[in-house]
């Protein structure tokens, strides 16, 4: 409706997680590196947590797109994370091809063996994919845990990815868990975005929508301040507040988005204004490890045309952590 208004070719602010609008801070570098090298070097057992709308889907399926790139990984992907543990072992084979239907709990962790080990003879790397990993029971958190035994004397057959919100942590910190939790080889958190990621989220997801005139300004810097105010920068918040000033700007007719535009906005969201300003928050210290896996993925995201750049990717040391 307001694209050709604003000189856009597609909707910036769609709430979707789509890959292409990836806004690299070192965090979510960090997250995606950390996802990556777990995978491609079988360390097993990796946790990205993230408070609700900080991008942890967005993260998630850049992974999954990178893994689409390679011929030797299958993976199992699980959405819905509310299910009983039969379920659970059912989905995760029906998504490997395998026949799960009418058959019990021995018979579908035996075939699940099976199919590891021979992926695992052929050098081939098989992932399992949980979003919305802190809706998991106890119960289901516990066989994740036993599936991660299925190994060689080498290698994890089974690499495991856990996504969720920060109930995940304290899930895996009970006392209950402490086996599982021992068993993590790298873990990441997302958090909000800063006011000046803020404002580099939304020119980017602008100029992506082919909004490339030098010096336009939809959004005044004033409303930029504003967006940050009241979404205190989750990403998810930030689309909806420019995706309805947007329509509200062109409505009136109006070039640029004002910051009295946001403030209406916000309210008829219903949105908690957040009074006094956050902090710029310095990225946590990350490990050398990880280096590989972000050459990997600036390679990767060089020849797809992304700018996922040096600057922008995280710096990880050559040390692994002990498990």
């Amino acid at each position: 409706m307001y694209k050709a208004f604003f000189n856009l070719n597609r909707n910036p602010f769609d709430l979707t997680p789509d890959p292409a609008f990836l806004f690299s801070t070192k965090r979510h570098n960090e997250a995606l590196a950390a996802l990556y090298y777990g995978v491609r070097r079988h360390k097993g057992f990796v946790v990205v947590t993230g408070e609700v709308g900080t991008g942890k889907t967005l993260v998630l399926r850049c992974l999954l797109q990178l893994l689409k790139q390679s011929t030797d990984i299958a993976y199992a992907y699980i959405f819905n994370s509310l299910l009983s543990p039969a379920e659970f072992l059912q989905y995760i084979l029906a998504d490997f091809g395998l026949p799960a239907s009418g058959k019990n709990k021995g018979e579908l962790l035996f075939d699940l063996g099976q199919f590891l080990t021979l992926r695992g003879s052929k050098k081939l790397t098989t992932v399992l994919i949980v979003d919305e990993a802190h809706h998991l029971s106890a119960e289901i958190l516990e066989e994740i845990r036993l599936l991660t035994n299925l190994e060689t004397a080498e290698d994890k057959l089974l690499q495991i990815v856990l996504v969720g919100q920060p109930e995940l942590d304290a899930k895996l910190d009970s006392v209950g868990l402490r086996q599982l939790k021992q068993r993590i080889a790298l873990r990441a958190r997302l958090d909000p975005l800063t006011q000046s990621e803020t404002k580099g989220y939304i020119e980017r997801r602008l100029s992506i929508a082919g909004n490339n005139v030098e010096g336009s300004s939809v959004f005044t810097p004033q409303a930029v301040a504003a967006i940050y105010r009241n979404s205190r920068g989750f990403p998810r918040l930030i689309n909806t507040i420019c995706e309805n000033a947007l329509i509200t700007a062109y409505a009136k007719r109006m070039q640029s988005v004002t910051p009295s535009i946001i403030e209406n906005v916000a309210w008829e969201l219903r949105l908690d204004v957040v009074h006094s300003s956050e902090t710029e928050r310095e990225p946590e210290h990350s490990e050398k490890a990880l280096q590989e896996a972000t050459n990997a993925l600036l390679n990767l995201y060089a020849a797809n045309g992304s700018n996922f750049s040096e600057d922008e990717a995280v710096q990880v040391s050559e040390n692994e952590p002990n498990i």
